[in-house]
C-alpha cells in the first residue's frame, strides 16, 4: 500500500516535517509494509520555499538586495534543478525587516523583489516563481519593474525614485530598458486573492493600513494608483484597473502580468503542478493532508483543497487530520476530502491544545490508521461473503442446469 503524507504545518506548534514524522510512524505501526511518500506542503506564504526545495532536492541561495526601505540584506531564494528559481517577496521586500513604527507605504518600494528576479535570470533560470505574501509595500511594483530597466518618470521627463508616494507623479512610463532575458522566461506568481488594483478591496484600501498606511495616506495612494494605471493603459496599451488578483501584495502582481507577461496562479496548484502531484498520485493508495485548523479559508485555496481537488481527479482517497474543525463546515467538507479526523480528543483549551500538540497528533494518527484497517478487514468480509454466495448461485445453477440436461436426456 502507497500512502502519501502531505500535509501543511500546525501553525503554531508543529512543521509539516514534524507532522509527517508522526503521521509516517502511525502508518508503519499499523501498516508495516506500507510505502511511505513524504511531501510538506505550502501554499505560497511562509515555507513555501523550503518546502519545494526538500521535495525537489534543491539548493538555496543567498543575494544581497535592498530592503523595502532602500537597505540592503541578505536574502534567500530557491533552486530546482534545472531551471527554477523561487523568490520570495517577504523575504527581502517583507513587513518582517520593518519594526511597526518605520512602516509607511508612501516610502517603501519592491525595488529588491525586481533585484532578485534579475538576479535570477541572468543566473539563467527559465522558470522563475514569485511568492508575494506579507509584503512592505504599496507601489504598484514600480520598484520591481524599476530594477527590471522600466523608467517611471514626471512631467519634465526626469526619473523619479519607485516609491509610493511617487505613483501620483508618474507622466510617463519607458520600457525599453527592460530587460531582454524576460522574453525566454516564465514568471508564475503565486497568488490567491481576486482583489483589483484599485477600489475599495483593491491593493490600497483592503491591505495598506496593515503596512502603515493612515486614511490620508491610503487616500493619496489610491490617487497615485489611479494614476499610474491611467498613464499605463495610455502609453502601453494595458489596463490593469480591474484585473483579477492585481491588488496583491500592493500591485507587485499587476506590474508583473503588465510587463513582464507574469501567469497569476494560486499558490498551492503552483505547488503541485511544481512537484508533478498527478504523477505521484498514480499508484498511491491513500493521501493524507492536514492543517492546525480547518475553517472557511481551508476550500479557498488553501493546502487541504489543492490536495483534495487533485485527489478526485485522479480518484484517491483523501483524509485530513487537523487541529481544529470550525462548527459551521462540518456537513462542507464532502466534495473536498473523504473524512476529517481532530486530534483534540477531549474538552480542551487553545494553549494546552498547543502545547500538546505532538501528544494529541500521534493519537489521532493511530486511531485514524486504525480506523482504516477496520475499513479494510470489512470490505475483505463483504467481499468473502460475495465470493461465497456467487459459489453457491453458480453451484445451485449448475445443479439446475444438470437436472435440466437429465430431465432433457430422459424425455
Amino acid at each position: 500500500m502507497k500512502i502519501v503524507i502531505a500535509p501543511d504545518s500546525f501553525k503554531g506548534s508543529l512543521s509539516s516535517a514534524q507532522v509527517i514524522d508522526r503521521i509516517a510512524q502511525a502508518a508503519l505501526d499499523n501498516f508495516p509494509d506500507c510505502e511511505i511518500v513524504r511531501l510538506p506542503m505550502a501554499d505560497g506564504g511562509e515555507g513555501t520555499i523550503d518546502a519545494l526545495i526538500e521535495i525537489m532536492q534543491g539548493t538555496v541561495h543567498h543575494f544581497y538586495a535592498r530592503d523595502a526601505l532602500g537597505r540592503e540584506i541578505s536574502a534567500k531564494y530557491g533552486v530546482i534543478p534545472p531551471d527554477t528559481a523561487i523568490i520570495e517577496m517577504a523575504a527581502v521586500n517583507g513587513l518582517p525587516q520593518i519594526p511597526p513604527e518605520a512602516r509607511n507605504p508612501l516610502y517603501t518600494s519592491s525595488y529588491g523583489t525586481g533585484q532578485m528576479i534579475r538576479q535570477a535570470l541572468q543566473k539563467g533560470f527559465s522558470h522563475i516563481i514569485v511568492t508575494i505574501g506579507g509584503s512592505a509595500t504599496n507601489d504598484g511594483g514600480i520598484g520591481a519593474m524599476s530594477a527590471l530597466g522600466v523608467d517611471f518618470l514626471d512631467c519634465h521627463g526626469a526619473p523619479l525614485k519607485p516609491v509610493g508616494m511617487n505613483l501620483e507623479n508618474i507622466c510617463d512610463i519607458h520600457t525599453e530598458g527592460l530587460d531582454p532575458l524576460l522574453k525566454k522566461a516564465r514568471i508564475t506568481v503565486m497568488c490567491d486573492v481576486d482583489n483589483p488594483l484599485l477600489g475599495p478591496n483593491g491593493a490600497t484600501y483592503m491591505y495598506g493600513t496593515q503596512k502603515g498606511g493612515t486614511t490620508e495616506i491610503l487616500d493619496r495612494l489610491e490617487n497615485g494608483m489611479k494614476n499610474y494605471a491611467d498613464v499605463l493603459e495610455e502609453k502601453l496599451g494595458i489596463s490593469i484597473h480591474q484585473l483579477p488578483g492585481g491588488g496583491a501584495a500592493g500591485g507587485i502582481s499587476a506590474a508583473l502580468v503588465a510587463f513582464t507577461g507574469a501567469k497569476l496562479q494560486s499558490g498551492i496548484t503552483t505547488v503541485l503542478d511544481t512537484i508533478h502531484f498527478q504523477d505521484i498520485l498514480k499508484d498511491a493508495d491513500l493521501v493524507i493532508t492536514g492543517e492546525g485548523r480547518l475553517d472557511r479559508q481551508s476550500f479557498c485555496g488553501k493546502v487541504i483543497h489543492g490536495i483534495g481537488d487533485a485527489c478526485r481527479k485522479s480518484h484517491v482517497p483523501v483524509i485530513a487530520i487537523v487541529g481544529g474543525i470550525d462548527r459551521d463546515i462540518q456537513l462542507d467538507y464532502a466534495d473536498v476530502v473523504n473524512s476529517i479526523m481532530v486530534t483534540v480528543d477531549g474538552a480542551i483549551g487553545l494553549p494546552e491544545a498547543l502545547s500538546h500538540a505532538d501528544t494529541l497528533l500521534t493519537g489521532a494518527a493511530d486511531r485514524m490508521f486504525k480506523m482504516i484497517k477496520v475499513g479494510m478487514e470489512l470490505s475483505k468480509s463483504n467481499t468473502q461473503v460475495n465470493k461465497e454466495d456467487s459459489y453457491e448461485n453458480k453451484q445451485a445453477s449448475l445443479s439446475a442446469g444438470s437436472r435440466s440436461a437429465f430431465c432433457g436426456h430422459q424425455n
